[in-house]
């Protein structure tokens, strides 16, 4: 049985769990039950948690978007910081130290600058970001409840792990959902920012069973997630061009590059400086090496996969619906 919270919201923002509605074994015979909630009310998460009493908890809260931290940076501290401490808290106030299993959707951003290549778990942290400040609050927060309450919880360290139902605002999604338009031709043209920030990048299936694995040893330790592999924001539009038959080729210098069809000449990809961060991430690559070892995890879906998987679904998506 999943409990699960949901922001209230004037728009219906529960489009990504729309799956999960039309199963009847996950919803119709109530597996699936949601409640009204925010991590910025520490009153609704003590209720919450005091009448579902579960056996696991998985913070997966967050104003997730970096870019956008900047400018919401008060509101991503409330939120991905001091709101796992109120979760935190409200397990302690229902008196489920000692029953519940706590893990904390940690981040590759608190590495920001990055002080290692590979980063792994004793790589020190170096946050670039509101978001990344935000987030290594709450890593410690929760390293402080194991230690002085013998909580188990653990800090999930996931590199980018994507998927189609990413939200359309970040790039990756961004890049899918523009090239299916363009495939379909309901677009010439889309603008990004830095083409060569490098990220590992994984596929959400793989590292949501591993946050579940983490949960099911005998001991709360922290892991980091990741594939092991690079790959550029520029290699991910080459890629997802290449799904659909059209080879992109680069001409131009910093803001003013563009990316050209060479089969037919037409721009297809700008570079816009808005897009930047005022201070930028520009390589992340993971070290898995633990959560192979101690959870036999190892990632499946391959990078091409990947981008194949969220260009199809994209272009599945727009044809049956252009204004998705």
């Amino acid at each position: 049985q999943v409990h699960g919270i949901v922001r209230r919201s004037s728009s219906f923002n529960t489009g990504r769990i729309e799956h999960l509605y039309k199963n009847p074994q996950a919803h119709i015979e109530g597996n699936m039950k949601l409640h009204y909630g925010d991590l910025t009310d520490s009153t609704c998460l003590v209720k919450i948690i005091n009448e579902v009493k579960p056996s696991e908890i998985y913070n997966l809260g967050a104003q997730s978007h970096v870019k956008i931290s900047f400018d919401l940076a008060e509101y991503t501290a409330d939120v991905d910081g001091v709101g796992t401490l109120r979760l935190l808290d409200a397990i302690k106030t229902c008196g489920l130290i000692n029953s519940v299993k706590f893990y904390q959707a940690s981040t590759s951003e608190l590495f920001g600058k990055v002080q290692e290549i590979p980063q792994k778990e004793t790589t020190p942290f170096y946050p670039r970001s509101p978001y990344g400040a935000a987030k290594l609050y709450a890593y410690w927060i929760v390293v402080n409840f194991r230690e002085a309450y013998n909580l188990f919880a653990v800090n999930g360290i996931l590199f980018n792990h994507e998927s189609p139902r990413r939200g359309s605002n970040f790039v990756t999604r961004k890049i899918s959902r523009s090239v299916a338009k363009i495939h379909l031709g309901q677009l010439d043209c889309f603008s990004l920012g830095n083409l060569d920030a490098k990220r590992d990048w994984g596929h959400a299936r793989d590292y949501v069973e591993a946050m579940w694995l983490m949960l099911q040893t005998d001991e709360p330790e922290d892991f980091v997630i990741a594939t092991g592999e690079v790959h550029s924001v520029r290699e991910f539009v080459e890629k997802s061009f290449k799904h659909i038959g059209k080879t992109i080729v680069w001409e131009g210098k910093n803001e003013n590059e563009v990316g050209r069809c060479k089969e037919t000449g037409k721009v297809h990809v700008t570079v816009n400086h808005k897009y930047y961060r005022p201070t930028e991430v520009d390589f992340l690559q993971g070290d898995c090496t633990k959560a192979r070892q101690k959870l036999n995890w190892k990632p499946r879906v391959t990078f091409d996969e990947l981008v194949r998987e969220m260009v199809e679904a994209d272009v599945e998506l727009m044809r049956n619906n252009p204004n998705a």
